[in-house]
């Protein structure tokens, strides 16, 4: 499933359906992913590892907006976290893709921002949607 941050990114027009529709089919695909592997991937814990990680560098990317340079690197450190966390079968080729997918669209700390706003709700779907645990 493709995620787009922007619809038209010179103007500044996000996704419209982002936050809601998009959200909330990558949740279902989520859930879709755990129960095909009988509960072993994609648990909460391991996707809030991923959206806590970036919640802080959207906080630092706030913070120090002149240091957006430094910031960068570690945003896209994401993927080879989330490619070890699928080797070791904690997350799904799918969330492993969605991590890569979302980072290569973050070239500025709007668009960190974005990706964290997106992360927010679509944690909140899968809390909806996915497993308790």
């Amino acid at each position: 499933m493709e995620i787009r941050l922007w619809k038209d990114r010179e103007n500044g027009l996000i996704e419209p359906t982002l936050f809601s529709e998009k959200a909330e089919e990558l949740a279902l695909v989520m859930k879709a992913d755990n129960k095909m592997k009988k509960g072993k991937v994609n648990k909460r814990t391991q996707f809030r590892k991923f959206y806590d990680e970036v919640l802080r560098l959207n906080l630092l990317a706030k913070e120090r907006p002149g240091q957006w340079e430094s910031i960068k690197p570690q945003v896209h450190m994401l993927t080879a976290k989330a490619a070890y966390a699928e080797g070791r079968e904690l997350i799904s080729t799918n969330f492993r893709t969605f991590i890569k997918d979302s980072v290569a669209q973050v070239e500025t700390s709007a668009d960190l921002n974005i990706f964290s706003n997106f992360f927010e709700a679509f944690m909140g779907f899968y809390r909806l949607h996915g497993p308790n645990n």
